[in-house]
């Protein structure tokens, strides 16, 4: 009896080792392992530091003794007489503004995929993919084209263009606050609900609205009972996608928001640490991270629970166009004047602003090159010279690049391996678990992930010493926040590649680093760069997420956009902005280049 438990404890055993030896299994615990140390323990250590008195406690109770356990921030935010102002007031003006934004965003998004997809507009290719530009250029760089256009002395500092030439001064709502940010995040964000219903629309049989038709059914009637339908999944997922977005989002509400003291959520934790108070930041940071999880959750339980409709079968397909008659030429002309308003004219309004040599003077006698490549003059802005001559922001642009490219390689290659881990080991509870804990930065808020990491690497943990001010940090930072789009882009890929082709070899005698080496890694290479691209751009324009890890060392031109602007020289902050749209299309002609894939 007892030799018969030993056998089966070997055979178990054997199992066990044989199970564990596979290649997908070995890489799935691996990559489980990294990303609870990328992802779970930095938000374990943030819940942590918002219960402990910190040095900088001090100022607010005498009792604080840091390193110790307390609930004071918590009351502080929650039940204090500063909650109206430092969480009930960000916290509506987050919601606000996001919802704001989620609205407008969806009508101009959908209204411009139908005429694209389903109408006779001329030119539609080219203004298919000239759509999505206005997501590839910076949101605060539309910020900075608003300042230049409508800014207002009443606030200081010199005047915007409207007031230069008309001489007449905008009332605040319209410089500041809500409804520029709103307008400016509108036109950013847009693009999400235009890709994902573009999408949507050219897979609906035309057949099924024409069925309508021939049965006397109105055309405000078929898109009410059947265009609208089909597409409300898709609906669905873009104003949630746009409203978490716009929901963390830094730049855009700092520039336009802080002159009046409109804070969200974000600016609002951007101030509590860099004012010492980092267990206030952290604890509106969590908050900010279970609103957005939330809302995505609320939209996954919305859009499973619905009755789903099935558009393409086997009886074949066929998409007919809308003829627009007499509105075909002002429906073009209402698309390029969007295009124009939300491309073109940002970028033409900081050119100008960075060529004006005294700020609020428009002439044309004060234009000038110095903030571009002047050696430095110190009537302006303290002397510094122009940013193709000023090694700061030399060092800065590099900064820049390197980052990009570091975050893109490493994340594109984590995102393989992710996608070869889930696709082998495909209904199987670990890789489902390794699939559900990748896509969980997408879930916090840019500023939200960056206190997350602040929280956890200002001081030494066992062996790793403290990470801020590294450019290793910053790094990893970017890395683990794009994580969800490598690793789908890996799961693509990864679905794309037979297993036949690894068994043949495998069966020829190759090792799996051989395997992979020569076969799984070329052929999904191509798939995966969409990933590459998406987290270059990203990383290249980042400001949310790595505003508080950044310092003089490691700053990028971003967060030199962010100090220059701060100071007042908006010409050197505006053409940094211009020099990293420049930056971001140069990187997206070489990629598409190389590998024939294009987010734009």
């Amino acid at each position: 009896m007892v030799q018969g438990e030993k056998e089966d404890i070997r055979i178990k055993f054997s199992r066990l080792r044989n199970y564990i030896r596979q290649p997908h299994i070995i890489i799935s615990l691996v990559l489980l392992l990294l990303l609870l140390f990328i992802v779970l323990i930095p938000f374990i250590k943030m819940v942590k530091d918002s219960f402990i008195w910190h040095f900088g406690d001090t100022r607010l109770s005498r009792s604080a003794r840091p390193g110790s356990f307390t609930i004071f921030h918590w009351r502080r935010i929650l039940a204090s007489q500063i909650t109206r102002n430092v969480l009930l007031r960000p916290l509506l003006n987050s919601l606000s503004t996001a919802l704001g934004v989620s609205f407008f965003a969806l009508i101009i998004g959908a209204l411009l995929a139908w005429l694209l997809t389903r109408t006779d507009l001329p030119f539609r290719r080219l203004l298919a993919t000239l759509a999505v530009l206005p997501y590839v250029i910076p949101s605060y760089i539309h910020a900075l084209a608003w300042l230049t256009l409508f800014k207002n002395d009443r606030i200081g500092g010199a005047v915007g263009i409207f007031q230069y030439f008309f001489n007449l001064s905008p009332p605040n709502w319209l410089s500041y606050g809500y409804f520029p940010i709103v307008l400016t995040l509108s036109i950013h964000y847009f693009p999400y609900t235009f890709l994902l219903l573009s999408a949507s629309l050219s897979s609906i049989d035309s057949r099924l609205e024409e069925s309508g038709e021939i049965l006397g059914a109105t055309r405000s009637y078929i898109l009410r009972r059947i265009t609208f339908p089909l597409v409300i999944p898709a609906l669905l997922s873009s104003f949630i996608l746009t409203f978490s977005r716009a929901l963390g989002i830094f730049g855009t509400p700092y520039f336009l928001g802080s002159p009046v003291r409109f804070f969200t959520l974000s600016t609002q934790i951007y101030s509590s640490i860099t004012n010492r108070i980092p267990a206030a930041g952290y604890i509106l940071a969590l908050m900010l991270v279970a609103i957005s999880s939330t809302v995505i959750y609320i939209n996954q339980r919305i859009i499973g629970r619905r009755k789903g409709f099935v558009t393409i079968a086997g009886k074949g397909f066929r998409a007919s166009l809308t003829p627009l008659g007499r509105l075909k030429y002002p429906a073009l002309f209402l698309v390029v004047a969007l295009l124009i308003i939300s491309v073109l004219l940002p970028l033409v309004l900081l050119v100008w602003q960075t060529l004006t040599l005294y700020p609020g003077d428009y002439s044309l006698d004060n234009l000038s090159l110095l903030f571009w490549i002047g050696r430095g003059n110190t009537e302006f802005a303290e002397g510094e010279a122009g940013i193709l001559r000023n090694p700061a922001i030399i060092k800065a642009a590099w900064n820049s690049i390197k980052l990009a490219l570091t975050a893109a390689v490493l994340s594109g290659f984590i995102g393989i391996f992710i996608g070869y881990a889930v696709v082998k080991g495909r209904n199987t509870k670990l890789a489902n678990s390794v699939e559900q804990i990748f896509f969980l930065p997408y879930l916090v808020p840019g500023i939200a992930f960056g206190a997350l990491y602040l929280s956890l690497f200002t001081h030494r943990i066992g062996p790793i010493p403290a990470l801020y001010g590294t450019f290793f940090l910053v790094a990893l930072v970017c890395i683990a926040k794009n994580l969800p789009f490598t690793g789908r882009a890996g799961i693509t890929a990864m679905l794309q590649i037979g297993n036949e082709l690894e068994e043949a070899s495998e069966i020829a005698g190759a090792r799996w680093s051989t395997r992979f080496r020569r076969i799984i890694l070329p052929l999904s290479i191509r798939g995966a760069l969409a990933g590459f691209i998406l987290v270059f751009i990203t990383v290249m324009r980042e400001l949310s997420l790595i505003i508080l890890l950044v310092t003089p060392k490691t700053r990028t031109l971003t967060t030199m956009t962010f100090r220059y602007q701060e100071q007042g020289y908006t010409q050197f902050s505006s053409a940094i902005s211009v020099l990293i749209v420049l930056i971001v299309v140069v990187g997206e002609l070489i990629s598409r280049k190389m590998g024939k894939k294009s987010i734009i």
